[in-house]
């Protein structure tokens, strides 16, 4: 059976689709216990705590989001609700780890080999036609059991003795004509409608089951003491399937009905309304009827068959689902519920026929609130909209509800209208709807979603003349706006509005309510909030998510903005100040944009972590990098950049600083300490260093040429021409001197290192002119570091004037060591002494050397 839309408060509703799953009841149950608190009272209380209220969020949920008088009671017990649900819910998901679904794989049997741990079997839609014991004795823990829409024909209750804690039970829409009872201790709901019962199958042993909630019978024909064994309980719901009832003309039944909360009946679905039955009720809260068919002369059946159970003073909601009627008989039905206690009439599924004419009614007092049709089929193509439209337009009650309908228009009420809530959702209405209407004085709530509105500055125009208009909901149109700025002429009262879901663009922010405190643009066409925005001081709720804005709207223009709704934008490097402007600011949601994680964003990100994580709503699940790449998936909370990576300044300072140091400090060397000198030798060695670790020493000795190297000042080379090579060469010494012996065009370096190369031996004169002399020093360097080979002698130091200490320059300390380590020659002063110095010198010279020169000669 189709379900039907929300009536009778929720339970009745959820009751009457019998094919959702299992865990789904455990919802219609705690919706039936929630219809137990619901009272006259709580209508009136709730609508006092909304009139009072000075928080615009909640107005907008309970207002915005609800759109009859059923979903307002239903939030005012939110609380006592959502335990029921979150109880269910904790319940069964434990249960849900031993369920097992064998549904619709057609089944003729109870398998044997199903989990001895279930708790939730469900067997439904298959062709199972018979129920043992062994089918369900091994089963101990099973709570649920679904066997719905198989071929079972008969029931022994008895099979479930071993199932001490089945709450469950759904036998609906199979073929039973017959149960033996046995009682079920633990059953809460149990389900037998849709059957082929000749009477309701009730037994004793039903009266012993006192946790029962919910109970579905089935029957062709009814006795007025049926339900008498379960007279004593409390139900929630009971339904009744009448589909196969059937009695004789003129002949009524009566049957009494225990006590319960709500009463569904479902009768043919293609039968005219015949039902002639007497119930008798008590302490019935909500009535639904499902499948009414009526015409001009049946009517009065359907108004009889309501007399009864209108008597009750506690039948306050009634619900008619699938409905097929002529408009006079619509009319008819109307006019005889207009003076009963009768405070929520709800018809879904209604089929108008035959034809629609002016038809008399009288509004009389009445204690009807609500008024809610939905899904409206008209079958009558040429009619007066006028007549159809002005029945409704003219009803003297709070709330009316129309939607998902054909009508493409609403006429004004003729005079001061009650209406404080209407919902129009889902027709075909224009902007010429209640244009010029000044009747709906006392309007609070309109919602007119899912219409064809297309202009924002008529609808603006039609609340002017609805002084106490403060909820208008048009969202779901294609509204525009192209006007003037700031002259959209919006009633003063309204507070909270709801454009949602349309076409527009920046320009609405020109064309809006001035005191509107909740404010609802999602998904529209929005780029940028313009800042010179004055009229929008009272907003304290903006939802923007799903546009094209690019970043965070500062407060300037918002001063009391507490509730900002900006995700699924294309906000890419939002604002760090923006929790500097919006000081009142208690919940921002900015989640799912493409966040570019770079430099700029580090501001925001650190802006983000000093304010409460209770502010920042999806913080840091919904907040990622989406570029660069290298960063995508990235949450933000995770994304670092150092402070020098990101500050040009401190970046610039950080380089500069080192760098002019290291200047100061290579000037320092190079001015004091003579950097470039030590400099220059090192690479010099380093080069001279590398080609003779490369040679071994056999061939280095095949290519000297000379005895000795001699390194001297041009100031001692007196000396060194009359004394030293005279003496040395008269021993058949070779010498290189630089004046004979360097290459033309080779520079000083490269014929020093080559003199040194092919000389056995360097001897150096040192005298205070030695040490003054800079390229001397450079031949001391090279032949003291084994330029040869590790471990050579090749050095003779010959001091020709007596140096002082204190007159070796600083840069010279290779040759301050050299004179504190190495022996040296002094040459003497006294001619007696000078034979043991020549002595000295011709036995440094090796005379195997000398024969290796020799022979290196004659082969040349």
């Amino acid at each position: 059976m189709e379900a039907c839309a929300p009536g009778c408060g929720d339970p009745a509703s959820c009751l009457s689709d019998l094919d959702q799953r299992h865990w789904e009841n455990f919802f219609r149950l705690a919706w039936c216990r929630e219809w137990i608190f619901r009272k006259d009272k709580n209508l009136d209380a709730y609508q006092d705590a909304l009139k009072n209220s000075n928080n615009p969020l909640r107005d907008y949920r309970l207002n915005i989001m609800t759109k009859d008088n059923k979903c307002v009671v239903r939030i005012f017990n939110f609380v006592y609700i959502v335990t029921l649900i979150v109880g269910t819910i904790i319940q069964f998901s434990d249960e849900s780890k031993f369920a097992v679904d064998m549904s619709k794989i057609g089944l003729t049997h109870v398998l044997k080999d199903l989990p001895p741990e279930t708790k939730v079997l469900d067997m439904s839609q298959n062709c199972i036609s018979e129920l043992h014991l062994s089918d369900m004795s091994f089963l101990s823990g099973l709570k649920v059991l679904r066997l719905s829409r198989n071929s079972i024909r008969y029931l022994d209750f008895s099979i479930f003795k071993f199932n001490p804690d089945l709450e469950y039970l759904d036998l609906s829409h199979n073929q039973l004509q017959k149960i033996s009872c046995h009682p079920i201790m633990s059953l809460k709901h149990l389900d037998l409608s849709f059957n082929d019962f000749e009477v309701l199958p009730i037994c004793k042993e039903f009266g012993n089951l006192t946790q029962l909630d919910f109970l579905g019978l089935s029957a062709t024909r009814l006795q007025q003491l049926d339900l008498l064994p379960i007279a004593h309980l409390h139900l929630s719901c009971i339904l009744l399937d009448l589909e196969g009832y059937y009695v004789k003309e003129n002949q009524t039944e009566s049957l009494q009905i225990p006590n319960t909360k709500t009463l569904q009946l479902v009768f043919h679905p293609y039968n005219l309304f015949s039902v002639q039955v007497n119930i008798s009720l008590n302490s019935l809260g909500c009535l639904q009827l499902t499948n009414i068919k009526l015409n001009d002369d049946n009517c009065q059946v359907l108004i009889k068959f309501l007399s009864d159970p209108i008597r009750q003073p506690t039948l306050l909601n009634i619900t008619l689902n699938h409905v097929e009627t002529t408009w006079k008989c619509l009319v008819r039905v109307f006019q005889f519920l207009w003076p009963k206690p009768v405070e929520s009439l709800h018809i879904c599924n209604l089929t108008i026929v035959k034809s629609i004419g002016k038809e008399d009614f009288t509004y009389s007092k009445t204690a009807l609130k609500a008024l809610k049709i939905e899904h409206i089929t008209n079958r009558v193509y040429i009619f007066s909209q006028q007549v159809l439209y002005t029945v409704f337009s003219e009803m003297n009650i709070m709330m009316l509800t129309i939607s998902d309908t054909p009508f493409i228009h609403m006429v004004c009420p003729q005079a001061p209208s009650t209406f404080k809530f209407l919902n129009f959702t889902q027709n075909v209405f224009t902007d010429s709807i209640f244009q010029n209407c000044s009747t709906l004085v006392r309007l609070e709530t309109l919602i007119l979603q899912k219409n064809e509105l297309k202009d924002l500055f008529k609808v603006g125009l039609m609340t002017k003349n609805m002084p106490s208009l403060e909820i208008l909901d048009v969202s779901w149109n294609s509204l525009e706006y192209h006007g003037p700025d700031g002259n959209c002429p919006w009633v003063e009262s309204l507070v909270v509005l709801n454009l949602s879901s349309n076409i527009l663009t920046d320009s609405v922010f020109r064309c809006l309510p001035p005191r509107v405190k909740v404010l609802d643009l999602h998904n529209n066409r929005i780029r940028s909030i313009p800042k010179d925005i004055t009229s929008l001081e009272a907003l304290q709720v903006l939802n923007v998510a799903f546009n094209s804005l690019a970043d965070l709207p500062g407060c300037g223009a918002f001063n009391s903005l507490s509730i900002l709704i900006i995700d699924y934008n294309l906000i890419s490097d939002p604002s760090a100040d923006f929790f500097h402007s919006c000081q009142k600011i208690r919940s921002i949601k900015a989640g799912n944009n493409p966040f570019q994680c770079t430099c700029e964003l580090r501001e925001f990100i650190q802006s983000i972590g000093q304010v409460s994580s209770d502010v920042v709503e999806g913080w840091p699940d919904s907040y990622k990098c989406e570029y660069p790449e290298s960063y995508k998936g990235t949450p933000l909370k995770d994304f670092h950049l150092s402070q020098l990576s990101c500050n040009t300044a401190l970046l610039v300072v950080t380089i500069v600083v080192p760098v002019l140091v290291l200047a100061v400090t290579v000037s320092i060397l190079c001015i004091y300490l003579d950097l470039p000198w030590y400099l220059r030798m090192v690479c010099q060695w380093t080069q001279t260093r590398r080609r003779a670790r490369n040679i071994p020493l056999e061939e280095l000795q095949r290519t000297l040429q000379f005895h000795a190297f001699i390194s001297y000042s041009e100031r001692d080379s007196a000396w060194v021409k009359n004394e030293l090579v005279p003496c040395l060469e008269k021993e058949d010494i070779r010498i290189c001197l630089h004046e004979r012996n360097f290459v033309p065009g080779k520079s000083i370096v490269e014929n020093i290192i080559n003199c040194i190369e092919k000389s056995y031996k360097s001897i150096f004169v040192l005298s205070p002119n030695f040490v003054q002399s800079e390229w001397c020093h450079y031949e001391l360097y090279f032949a003291h570091h084994n330029l040869f080979h590790e471990g050579s002698d090749n050095l003779i130091l010959i001091l020709l004037e007596p140096i002082p200490q204190n007159n070796i320059p600083s840069k010279y300390h290779k040759l301050r060591a050299l004179m504190t380590q190495r022996t040296y020659l002094e040459w003497p002063k006294e001619k007696s002494k000078r034979g043991l110095f020549w002595a000295n010198i011709r036995a440094a010279f090796n005379m195997k050397v000398a024969l290796v020169i020799e022979n290196n000669d004659v082969k040349t």
